[in-house]
């Protein structure tokens, strides 16, 4: 096993958001983002694995105390899939580091959960720097973490 630098920047599109009984109960938003962007792994020696084109599914409930925990995937363009898990709080506003645009935020831990392919067994975790905006309509993810890996 190798634990290397893992980090993700993916671009969502809100593909479903309503209400969804069976899911995540009476009152509750069942959100679903689909995106694209990229993830690389940095190893000691600083070599990257990059995945290029890779996208994210997440599927989670929104409750008034927070969102998750839930299991998301990142799909690598070979169809290896990275099994990740978050949970937290959407915060109205932004914080300093963040563009002028930003109109929510979350910032969160993450934890991998394994996955298929080069992904079987993989352990980790990390944080999230995610974001709303003003200027278009989708989620913007920045994820920063490690990941261990077989070699």
């Amino acid at each position: 096993m190798v634990t290397i630098t893992f980090k993700a920047d993916y671009i969502g599109n809100y593909t479903f958001m309503g209400e969804d009984l069976a899911k995540c109960g009476k009152g509750n938003l069942r959100v679903i983002v689909d995106g694209q962007g990229t993830s690389t792994f940095f190893d000691a020696q600083g070599r990257c694995d990059f995945l290029e084109n890779s996208s994210i599914h997440f599927d989670l409930c929104s409750y008034p105390e927070g969102y998750g925990p839930t299991v998301s995937q990142i799909v690598a363009d070979n169809g290896d899939i990275l099994y990740v898990s978050c949970q937290g709080n959407i915060i109205e506003g932004k914080l300093d580091d963040h563009p002028s645009f930003v109109t929510s935020y979350w910032k969160d831990p993450f934890v991998i959960l394994g996955g298929t392919g080069r992904f079987e067994g993989a352990t980790g975790g990390g944080m999230t720097d995610d974001y709303n905006s003003r200027i278009d309509i989708n989620s913007h993810h920045h994820w920063k973490g490690t990941i261990t890996l077989a070699k």
